[in-house]
Formats: structure tokens, sequence, C-alpha cells
């Protein structure tokens, strides 16, 4: 089973402009992502797509591994698969380009998904964190999941799911963590499916995976990502170096 890592990497971001460029500790954020994918040795190939020539340029003097993005795209599930649609690979990884210091476990247990499943009842792997602060719980830019009995998605939502109308029944509420692993086919489908009222409604690319029947198994985590999105967060993250 051949499992690669990609890394979407877009130039412009609305609250960061040029982020994955900002120098850390000598080298590009995006740069510091991309080493830091191959250095958990999860991964037969790490790969960086993009539709900057910047960013581009940066991975590949580096020696690094670079595709260049041919169409405008909606969603990080449409830029990858656009990138491996002609590559020989079973198993492909989502590692956020803003996430350089990036912890192996989280995507080893993803990956795992894949190995154990031998029936290939899984479509894609990805993972939930227990939130129980109520500011949590009720703010829409956590995204809620919830599970059936096998950890399988029935539903994401930017609203609180379950909805609390009985208290005290023993109710767990998950925030999705955007880390997920797919099987090249179920990538394929997606870039050749159309967005549908769900997904249009809540902004949520993992609900076209659902509204066309696929399976999307969760996994618990206390993992919590250090991105960066804001210039304080670089200068933290410049800190932690």
């Amino acid at each position: 089973m051949k499992i690669i890592a990609v890394i979407p990497a877009r130039y412009a971001s609305t609250r960061f402009p040029a982020k994955l460029m900002q120098d850390l500790g000598g080298k590009a954020v995006i740069l510091r992502t991309y080493e830091a994918a191959i250095n958990t040795q999860l991964f037969d190939d790490v790969f960086v797509v993009t539709d900057s020539d910047l960013i581009y340029d940066e991975i590949v003097s580096h020696g690094g591994k670079a595709i260049k993005s041919i169409k405008e795209h909606e969603s990080g599930s449409d830029r990858i698969a656009e990138a491996v649609e002609n590559l020989d690979v079973d198993i492909v990884i989502n590692v956020q380009g803003d996430e350089p210091f990036i912890d192996a476990e989280p995507l080893a247990k993803v990956i795992e998904v894949f190995k154990n499943d031998l029936d290939k009842k899984v479509d894609l792997a990805s993972l939930m964190r227990e939130i129980t602060n109520e500011a949590d719980i009720n703010n829409p830019n956590n995204v809620k999941v919830v599970v059936d009995q096998n950890g399988f998605a029935l539903y994401f939502s930017r609203s609180v799911i379950p909805y609390p109308r009985e208290k005290n029944v023993g109710v767990r509420y998950f925030q999705h963590i955007g880390i997920y692993a797919f099987r090249k086919q179920a990538l394929l489908d997606f870039y050749h499916l159309p967005m549908k009222s769900l997904e249009a409604s809540e902004k949520l690319e993992q609900l076209r995976y659902l509204e066309f029947g696929k399976r999307i198994k969760m996994i618990e985590t206390s993992h919590i990502g250090i991105g960066i999105d804001t210039p304080e967060d670089l200068e933290k993250a410049r800190k932690m170096l």
C-alpha cells in the first residue's frame, strides 16, 4: 500500500496574506512544514501542491517535490485530487501547510485505519477531539461531528450537534480536526461530483463525501494542531523553535 502526504499550499490567505512564505527561523513556513512531514518517516513520498510560482520554486529549489495546480479550486480536496490523479498511490494524507510543528502520532492513527481495513469499508479517515467548554461547543468556527457506534461520521456541522434538548444523558461533543486520509478513488470521485445543498449551506467540503455515500471513519485524539493563521501565531511559532 503506497501512502503519500500532499500539502495544499495557496499563496493567498484572507487573514494573513502570503503566510506560507513568511520567515520561520531562516526557512519559509511551507518549507518547514514540508521537511516536518518528511521527518515523520510515515510516507512513501511528500508533495506540495500549489497555485503559486513562489511556493513551487521555494520547495523545488531546496530539493523538495512540488506540483503546480493547473485549475482554480473550491476546496483542498479538489486541489489534491487534481495533483494525484496520475500518481501511482493508494492512500493520500492531507497535511496542512500552515502547521510546521507536525505531530506524527495523529497522522499514524489515520494511516493505521487503512492498514486494518482489509474489507475496504473506509473511504476516508479523520480525527476528532472531545470538547466540553460551552463556548467551544457553540462556536461556529469549531466544526462538530457526530458518529455512529462504529465511529463512522453521521454528520458535520458548525451548529451544536446533537442539540441538548435533554440534559444529563451522557452526550459527548466532538470537534472535527481537519487532518484527512483518503483512498485515492474517494478523492477522484469527489473531484467529479457536484456540490450539493448541505455542503453549500455549511461551507464544509466533508459533507459532499457524506451526501454521496462515502464512509468517513473518525478517530478520537487529544491532538490540537499549532497552525499559523495570524502574524501573532507566527511570532509564537518563532519562539517555539
